[in-house]
């Protein structure tokens, strides 16, 4: 067979380079949009899964959903979840009030929904009327009137006994003084009182009368007055007393009213009977002015210390007839899941109470469904440990110990535990769903629903319709603009595109309305109010642009001989092979030269990438493959024995992937051969021990890079790549390489086989194997020849004297 005849057989037409799309299907689809609501499309398998997920009421269903970014994941999983959660009641609200007697373990309580805001309320407004009614209510004349019989009795025993010691000293002619609340004597001579200069002239004898009489006096006062302190202990109590009745009798229609309005409720009557009792000392503490310093009345702030002595704290509130919430944590840290204490510093030292208790994620979704990044929440091992002990006891565990670790403060909270009633949904890569399963063996008991993502969505007609509609939708109401048939038409090419496939669309539907949102913005450049087909290409275009410096770099560096790559002639084991890069969310193709050497010895095929630790084990696999190729297609009759190096030349980097086994055999088959390879092509794809060609990934960046560092040189009509035939339905090549196929400026060659290729690049016949061997001059039986002789010079068994043959 002929290059001439293969080449004509084996060159794809443009019709076959990127699928067709209907430019009349298109216009029917913007004239009759989608009939039915479309929140979605595609993804039948994770819609089922999720549907059945929450339909299951029973502990243990939550959800896994699989997949990669972009796509669709967490828009399908929140609309699925918000329509289901019209569908159930709403949540209780929970909150928590002051435990009085352990302040360490509040109280939670629930409530129906909107009545958590009324009881702050009413709390709020019952404290209000204490703050009016104290410490006014001592004002009242029964209360005074009481007050004043309690310091008359006092007075009364206290005066007798100061009345006695006062008649006494009469008698010994001394005067009993007071004066600021203290007693005293001093002498008395002819019915006057002495001062100490007076009582300093009298005589000795009298001066010592005097002072014994004092001395005397002093002990019947102290006499006297011994039982004072009791007396003072009755007055305080009985007082005390009759301001709690007081104050008892002031709260007690208030509270009487709160308490037949939530009779109903009994976690808040137990509260209020709680309140009851320490409402009496909070006022005697607080709101006594007897209690209360003159200096410190001012900076002394009466509500707010009530307030966070009484008042509740409301974790999760709801309106009546709200629907299940469906909440989404960013950041699932420990304290935004299961809520937190925060602190505060009062002289040196962290303080809190229960009013300082936060909701975190597990509280706001509580009755409902909580979604989160299972990366994130497998990044923090206290994390996962605590959000698997919660759904094992369906309780939000927040009494965790390593939670307060980072405060060291004595006084720590332990507040009463909530009941959980969640529904978790997990968003994470199939990499990282097939981790946890293999590491912790409570994952399958607790999220057994996997909704796994597709990366494609079947290209009929109903999807494509559904497509067209779903970006129209994204124009009118998003960006509030018009889309062409044509620029649609671009839109689904770019869905092929990034599906590598004639009849499947990318599952990425956010990089397709990225892409129509950035046309819109050269179409409103353009001044127009209706995205063109052009307007797609200037955004592809732009986009490459943006991040082409690196592929522009490595094109030039060929351009300019640093990167040695041939585009036409020819060359003994030097094969163009066809690579591609994948840097962040952008991907190029890019030529690589590859070359062998043979010659006589016995190490067998070295892959110099590998030897320099370069070369990944996929790639180090295909080379290997090769020996077992050379073997079973040529060393049937004698020992395969030969030593060969295979290098990508110009490498620096780690390479990986097979897809340049079949460039490497035939750079090989080369050098063995000594028969020229036209370096006007350059080819891709992996191969088997048996000669077969596989499928490879990246055909189309392979094939485009190729194209570019070709039309840059200048094409010559004799250019073109080579790649599997199994990798035609993936081709979706840019309308510039069409165009140049087209034109006959440029091929693109499928083959099937190694023998196939092998023909395209040296320009002779590959030969069949017969009963008499391979036809002379064929490329296999040059190869065979040629490896048969390398064998006897190795193993001694050549004759020098044998006539050498040009077998080229």
């Amino acid at each position: 067979m002929t290059k001439s005849k293969l080449s004509s057989e084996k060159a794809l037409p443009a019709s076959q380079l990127a699928p067709s799309v209907s430019l009349t299907h298109i216009e029917n689809c913007i004239q009759n949009p989608y009939p039915e609501a479309l929140p979605f499309i595609g993804q039948q398998r994770a819609q089922t899964a999720l549907d059945f997920a929450l339909g299951m009421e029973l502990p243990g269903y939550n959800v896994y959903v699989m997949g990669e970014a972009a796509l669709g994941r967490f828009t399908m999983v929140k609309d699925k979840l918000e329509a289901h959660s019209k569908t159930k009641p709403t949540p209780k609200e929970w909150l928590y009030v002051n435990n009085y007697d352990d302040h360490r373990e509040p109280i939670a309580l629930f409530m129906q929904a909107g009545e958590s805001k009324q009881l702050e309320a009413d709390i709020d407004a019952f404290i209000d009327e204490i703050l009016d009614t104290f410490p006014a209510a001592f004002d009242n004349p029964g209360y005074q009137r009481k007050k004043k019989s309690l310091d008359k009795e006092f007075e009364q025993k206290y005066d007798a006994a100061i009345t006695a010691v006062e008649q006494q000293a009469m008698n010994m002619s001394v005067a009993l003084i007071e004066d600021t609340g203290t007693v005293g004597f001093a002498p008395v001579v002819d019915g006057k009182q002495l001062s100490d200069t007076e009582f300093s002239a009298l005589d000795e004898h009298v001066q010592a009368h005097f002072l014994t009489a004092i001395e005397t006096l002093e002990d019947a006062l102290i006499e006297s007055l011994i039982e004072l302190p009791r007396w003072k202990r009755e007055s305080s109590e009985r007082l005390r007393n009759l301001k709690k009745t007081t104050i008892e009798m002031a709260t007690k229609p208030l509270l009487k009213a709160l308490e037949h309005k939530y009779a109903a409720h009994i976690g808040v009557l137990r509260y209020l009977k709680d309140l009851k009792v320490e409402i009496v000392d909070a006022v005697l503490d607080w709101l006594d002015d007897d209690s209360s310093s003159d200096e410190n009345k001012d900076d002394f702030d009466s509500k707010g210390m009530l307030t966070d002595f009484f008042a509740p704290n409301i974790l999760v509130e709801f309106k009546e007839d709200d629907p299940a919430p469906v909440v989404y944590e960013p950041n699932p840290t420990f304290g935004n899941i299961f809520g937190k204490v925060e602190y505060a510093t009062s002289q040196g030292n962290l303080i809190t109470s229960y009013r300082s208790i936060q909701a975190g994620a597990l509280h706001r979704a509580n009755g409902g469904y909580l979604i989160m990044d299972a990366e994130k929440v497998m990044a923090n091992a206290q994390v996962w440990d605590g959000l698997k002990l919660s759904l094992k006891t369906h309780q939000i565990k927040n009494d965790l110990p390593y939670q307060d670790n980072s405060v060291g403060s004595s006084f720590t909270l332990k507040p009463q535990l909530i009941p959980l009633d969640v529904k978790i949904i997990l968003l994470g890569s199939r990499d990282l769903y097939y981790t946890i399963g293999e590491y912790d063996e409570e994952f399958a008991e607790l999220f057994r629903v996997l909704a796994d993502f597709d990366y494609y969505l079947p290209s009929s007609d109903k999807m494509q319709y559904q497509f067209i509609t779903k970006v129209m939708e994204y124009c009118n109401d998003t960006l509030k603009i018009e889309l062409s048939s044509a620029a649609l038409a671009r839109m689904l090419k770019f869905s092929y595109r990034q599906a590598e496939h004639h009849s499947k669309l990318s599952a990425r539907f956010a990089d397709v309305l990225e892409l129509v949102a950035e046309a819109s913005f050269y179409a409103k450049q353009d001044g127009v109010n209706q995205i063109a087909a052009n307007h797609i290409d200037e955004a592809i275009a732009g986009k490459e642009y943006r991040t082409g410096q690196l592929s522009e770099n490595m094109l030039s560096d060929i351009q300019e001989g640093h990167t040695l790559i041939a585009t036409e002639g020819t060359a003994i084991g030097k094969v163009n092979g066809l690579t591609v890069l994948h840097i962040g969310d952008t991907a190029f193709g890019t030529p690589a030269r590859i070359t062998s050497t043979v010659y006589a010895g016995a190490d067998g095929v070295i892959d110099v990438e590998r030897e320099v630790d370069l070369g990944k084990s996929i790639h180090s696999k295909g080379v290997m493959l090769l020996t077992g190729y050379l073997g079973n297609k040529y060393a049937q009759d004698f020992s395969l024995t030969l030593s060969a190096n295979i290098a990508i030349e110009q490498n620096y980097g780690f390479i990986d992937g097979d897809s340049a086994s079949l460039a490497e055999l035939c750079a090989l088959l080369s050098a063995v051969t000594q028969l020229p390879v036209d370096q006007s092509l350059a080819l891709t794809g992996s191969i088997n021990q048996h000669g077969e060609v596989q499928a490879i990934g990246g055909v189309n960046e392979k094939i485009e890079g190729f194209f570019k560092l070709c039309k840059m040189r200048g094409l010559t009509g004799k250019q073109g790549v080579i790649v599997p035939e199994s990798n035609k339905v993936n081709l979706v090549l840019d309308d510039e390489v069409i165009a140049a196929v087209e034109k006959g400026l440029f091929h693109v060659y499928a083959v099937a086989t190694v023998d196939e290729a092998l023909s395209l690049l040296m320009d002779r016949p590959a030969g069949e194997l017969s009963d008499e061997g391979y036809p002379e001059n064929s490329i296999n039986a040059v190869a065979m020849a040629k490896l048969e002789r390398i064998a006897k010079v190795v193993n001694g068994d050549d004759d020098k004297g044998e006539e050498n043959h040009d077998d080229n």
